[in-house]
């Protein structure tokens, strides 16, 4: 019988984990990768089964549409990974993957805020897309973002009861500054240009503290 931390039982264990790696079974090899790192925390193989560990969540990671509870695994694994061996030959292939899931998660996010602003859910897009240009600030959809906060808060003023008419169309008329201030040449420009002088029209109208 193999004797649990020989160096037989060290192989088997690498043997078994790196088998279900192998035949792509991810869930089951993340388990027998990490069983190893905890028993051997030392050992020949540390290294590679903890990084094979990370690389079994981002196998798994799905489509954006779905759960991203294996992403951010990933992510948190590929991080302490690169903590436990900084001078891994690995580095630039985890920051590489982490810049990949980080973006799943971030079209995740884009998708989420934008299914409020279909569903004409105008106040929830609004709050969405604003939480989504803080927890992603230099994202590319960021342009499109800010915009899409104009519309929202465009729609929702327009549309309101009128004891919360001045309010939200004076919150909407910042989020036309925030937009123009970000992107004073931005492609969308024009068209915030519009919403924003109906929105000062509809506040003059209201002959409460015309705007000049």
């Amino acid at each position: 019988m193999l004797m649990r931390g020989t160096a037989d039982s060290e192989r088997l264990n690498y043997m078994h984990a790196k088998a279900h790696y192998m035949m792509k079974d991810y869930t089951m090899a993340a388990y027998y990768l990490e069983h190893y790192t905890r028993t051997f925390p030392v050992g020949r193989y540390t290294e590679e089964c903890a990084f094979l560990n990370a690389i079994c969540y981002q196998k798994n990671s799905p489509n954006y549409e779905l759960d991203q509870a294996d992403t951010r695994t990933a992510i948190d694994q590929l991080q302490l990974f690169m903590v436990r061996y900084p001078a891994t030959s690995m580095k630039d292939s985890c920051q590489a993957l982490i810049s990949q899931l980080r973006l799943k998660l971030e079209v995740k996010s884009y998708h989420a805020a934008q299914q409020y602003y279909h569903m004409r859910n105008y106040q929830a897009a609004s709050v969405a897309f604003k939480d989504f240009n803080r927890q992603y600030p230099n994202s590319a959809f960021r342009e499109d973002a800010m915009l899409r906060v104009l519309q929202a808060d465009h729609a929702l003023a327009m549309n309101s009861v009128e004891n919360r008419k001045e309010e939200r169309l004076r919150e909407a008329i910042r989020s036309y500054h925030n937009f123009a201030d970000a992107y004073p040449k931005g492609v969308e420009r024009e068209t915030a240009e519009k919403l924003n002088k109906e929105l000062v029209n509809a506040l003059e109208r209201m002959n409460k503290n015309p705007l000049p």
